[in-house]
C-alpha cells in the first residue's frame, strides 16, 4: 500500500526534527503541566533545543501531587530512567525542573536485542516514550525486528501496540509493513471502526480503503445514511 494518502511524511519530518534536537538536550530541563481528570498534560522544554509535548495518565506518575498553590515532587519511572519532578501547581497549571537519572541495567538489556549503542540522549527520548526491552522483544515475536532507533520511537508515539498489530492480524490485516501499521494509528483505524466498516455493507474493504475512509471522516452512519438516500431516490 504506497498511496500518498496521508499528510505523514512531512507530519514525520516534523516530528522527528523535535526528536533531532531532543537528543542534544542535557539531562535537566523545565516542565509545565495541565491536570485532566485522570491525566497529565505535560510540556518539556529543553533550554535552546526547544519543547516538546506529551499526556501521561497520572497513574505513570508517583507521588504526584496537583492542589493548587502546594509545591510537589514527583517522579516518572522507566525502564530506561528515571525522571525526577520539582515545581508548584497554582491555578490549574504547573511547571518546575527535572532531572533525569539513566538506567544503567536497561542499556545491558537493550545491547542483547541489537541495541548496543543507545547514547544517553536516545534514553532519555526512550525513558519519555516507555520503549522498554518488552516491548520490543513483544513486537520481535510478532515479525517486527530490528527496528530501527527513529521507527521505536515511532511505534511508542503512535502506541504501535502488540495488542493493535494482533486485533488487526485476527480481522484479516497480518503481516503489515511499518508504514501500514503507522497509518492505522496515526488515523485511529482500529478493530472497532473496521467493524463497523464492514458492517455497514462493506465486508471487503481493504486497509487503504479504511485509511482513506478514516481521513475523509467516513463511518458507518455515514455509509447508511447515503444507501437510505438511495433507496428513497428511486421512489
Amino acid at each position: 500500500m504506497r498511496t500518498p494518502r496521508t499528510p505523514y511524511p512531512l507530519f514525520a519530518a516534523v516530528l522527528l526534527w523535535a526528536l533531532s534536537a531532543l537528543a542534544a538536550a542535557p539531562y535537566t530541563g523545565t516542565w509545565m503541566a495541565t491536570p485532566l481528570e485522570d491525566k497529565l498534560m505535560m510540556n518539556f522544554r529543553f533550554k535552546e533545543h526547544g519543547q516538546m509535548g506529551l499526556t501521561l495518565p497520572r497513574s505513570a506518575f508517583q507521588g504526584l501531587n496537583t492542589a493548587d498553590g502546594a509545591d510537589t515532587k514527583f517522579q516518572l519511572a522507566r525502564e530506561a530512567g528515571t525522571l525526577s519532578f520539582e515545581g508548584r501547581f497554582s491555578g490549574g497549571e504547573g511547571a518546575g525542573h527535572y532531572q533525569f537519572q539513566p538506567h544503567a541495567a536497561y542499556l545491558q538489556e537493550m545491547a542483547k536485542l541489537g541495541y548496543a549503542k543507545i547514547s544517553p540522549d536516545e534514553q532519555l527520548q526512550l525513558a519519555l516514550f516507555d520503549v522498554g526491552p518488552a516491548r520490543v522483544k513483544a513486537l520481535a515475536e510478532l515479525g517486527y525486528t530490528k527496528i530501527p532507533h527513529d521507527e521505536l520511537l515511532q511505534v511508542a508515539i503512535f502506541q504501535v501496540t502488540p495488542e493493535h498489530i494482533r486485533e488487526l492480524a485476527e480481522l484479516g490485516f497480518r503481516k503489515l509493513d511499518f508504514e501500514d501499521l503507522l497509518a492505522t494509528r496515526i488515523h485511529g483505524v482500529n478493530s472497532k471502526y473496521i467493524q463497523e466498516i464492514r458492517e455497514a455493507g462493506y465486508p471487503n474493504v481493504t486497509l487503504e480503503q479504511l485509511v482513506e475512509m478514516r481521513i475523509h471522516a467516513i463511518d458507518g452512519n455515514y455509509i447508511r445514511s447515503l444507501s437510505r438516500n438511495k433507496e428513497g431516490g428511486r421512489k
